[in-house]
């Protein structure tokens, strides 16, 4: 999966939270919001004219509430794909939790068929 399939295919699956995704189509979303986020924090500092030590700007909320949904989405299928519930993203208040997503995020999954289908 490429960077444009994977951003088409998680914006079509808004918040579709069942099945599976795999680690390319994760990771090129994962860039995506990345980028995403930096450019539209350039945007408000310098066409909207907001300090960037002063909080975020009306472009970056905008992109966030478009994006959040989706990233949840995404992050709940890839843990499908390695045969645990999408709920375990709530390990990410933590900081130790962190560190365990980005690890389970990073493997690689089951070729079998799970009980979250394929």
């Amino acid at each position: 999966m490429d960077f444009q399939t994977s951003i088409q295919t998680c914006f079509k699956k808004y918040a579709v939270f069942s099945g599976r995704a795999s680690r390319p189509e994760f990771w090129w979303f994962f860039l995506f919001t990345l980028i995403g986020g930096i450019v539209v924090q350039i945007i408000d500092a310098m066409i909207l004219g907001y300090s960037i030590e002063g909080g975020y700007g009306p472009a970056y909320a905008i992109f966030t509430v478009i994006t959040f949904l989706p990233c949840l989405a995404v992050g709940a299928r890839r843990l499908h794909d390695i045969n645990k519930s999408g709920w375990w993203q709530l390990l990410f208040i933590t900081i130790v939790g962190i560190v365990l997503l980005i690890i389970w995020w990073a493997t690689a999954g089951e070729r079998k068929k799970n009980i979250y289908g394929r």
